[in-house]
């Protein structure tokens, strides 16, 4: 059983594989803030749909650990990152979480910003104050597919690997149509890392999803994934008739198990994630041949899972907020020129993911909660129900060992 005097290097060395982590994984302020600096400071981050942006101007506001970023699209329509923090004194630039503007101006004194960065004006600064000097720091922002990423390391790790993998999957999506149908934001009082246990099984489907099960699979054959990515003889079917239309689909993750995309059935009949299993939104988002084909399933640690089907697509955002609380940010998309009550019911759009969301919620909470007793300690995961639990429980602490263990430890 862990003490509250263990290093996190100990905690690290002696994890005992195919078991929950110990319980300051879960609720330390220590290594929340290590799990922010050797993770969310570190990688790329989900930030939301391009489409979010409609505008020129357009921006949104995200808050990561310690760090306020500006998202917004420029002049030219390119999507760009900043720091939200003026080059005069430091004040927030933009204080509001959303909206739209001509430039960015300082509220404190009024420096103001061109949407590309550069300062632009600055009061009675005298005549040899240089502007370009002083514009905005940047963010690293790259879009996917109509998908938006940002990273805050100086130095961002390879981004092309992933868009490469993901782009051909993604195409017949046509994000770039898309619009926001709908977006729910709730707060799960548990820490990130429960959040996503929960979310890699269907171990616990049965008991807490009705809606969802009227058309998700619990096979953990394909809620899972098996690790060396062998799949049933029907889920081989449906990978090469998806295939064969054009519908990229077959399971690929990458060596080290950050992301992974598969276009994966539900159960027999089903369309889409509604009560009755038929498609939500007439007019259909994206080229998808068969109403059938079941959703592309893509997750990205640390931040983002994600459903892709044939009428719509939902993205979820994952972010840390404290040790024992997370924000889980859930976007519904459907085509730009679709119009609710004609096309859609958003209520019928909504309701399993709206249900299945406040379910996990109320999981992940009484997960915390039971986790927090000091009689916890790690229980075996289920090698048949939980491998997508245990892959990301190996990926957390590869990317731990390596920032806070000796190289030849953190090999191991």
């Amino acid at each position: 059983m862990a003490s509250q005097h263990d290093t996190l290097s100990e905690l690290l060395s002696r994890h005992e594989a195919g078991y929950a982590l110990q319980q300051p994984f879960y609720t330390s302020p220590e290594i929340f803030e290590a799990d922010m600096e050797a993770i969310f400071y570190r990688e790329w981050l989900f930030a939301f749909p391009a489409c979010t942006l409609e505008k020129s101007g357009s921006f949104q506001r995200l808050r990561v650990g310690a760090y306020d970023v500006i998202v917004l699209r420029d002049g030219q329509g390119n999507i760009r990152a900043f720091h939200n923090s003026c080059r005069h004194r430091g004040s927030v630039v933009c204080n509001v979480a959303q909206g739209r503007v001509a430039k960015l101006t300082c509220p404190y004194h009024q420096w103001t910003y061109d949407l590309d960065g550069r300062l632009i004006w600055a009061r009675d600064m005298g005549e040899n104050f240089d502007t370009s000097k002083h514009g905005l720091k940047t963010v690293h922002c790259r879009v996917v597919s109509g998908l938006v990423y940002i990273c805050l390391a100086k130095v961002a790790p390879d981004f092309d690997e992933f868009a490469n993998m993901v782009t051909p999957y993604l195409g017949v999506h046509d994000l770039s149509n898309a619009k926001v149908a709908f977006q729910s934001t709730i707060i799960e009082n548990g820490n990130w890392k429960l959040v996503w246990e929960n979310n890699r099984e269907c171990y616990h489907c049965a008991g807490n999803h009705p809606d969802l099960c009227r058309t998700y699979p619990e096979d953990p054959s394909i809620t899972g994934v098996s690790p060396d990515g062998t799949f049933p003889e029907k889920v081989e079917r449906h990978f090469n008739r998806l295939e064969a239309a054009g519908a990229p689909s077959r399971f690929r993750i990458d060596a080290n198990g950050q992301y992974r995309v598969a276009r994966m059935p539900l159960l027999d009949g089903a369309e889409s994630y509604t009560v009755s299993g038929k498609i939500a939104v007439q007019k259909r988002l994206g080229q998808v041949p068969f109403l059938d084909a079941g959703t592309l399933l893509m997750f990205h640690y640390p931040t983002t899972w994600n459903h892709f089907l044939t009428d719509h697509s939902i993205t979820f955002r994952v972010t840390p907020l404290s040790p024992t609380e997370t924000e889980v940010q859930t976007t519904w998309l459907v085509n730009k020129d679709a119009v609710e009550g004609v096309d859609y019911d958003l209520k019928n759009l909504t309701t399993v993911w709206e249900h299945t969301n406040d379910e996990d919620r109320r999981v992940v909470e009484d997960n915390q909660q039971g986790i927090n007793s000091p009689v916890y300690e790690p229980g075996p995961y289920s090698a048949k129900h939980e491998d997508g639990v245990m892959q990301f429980v190996d990926w957390y602490l590869a990317r731990m060992r390596s920032a806070h263990l000796p190289a030849t430890l953190a090999a191991e």
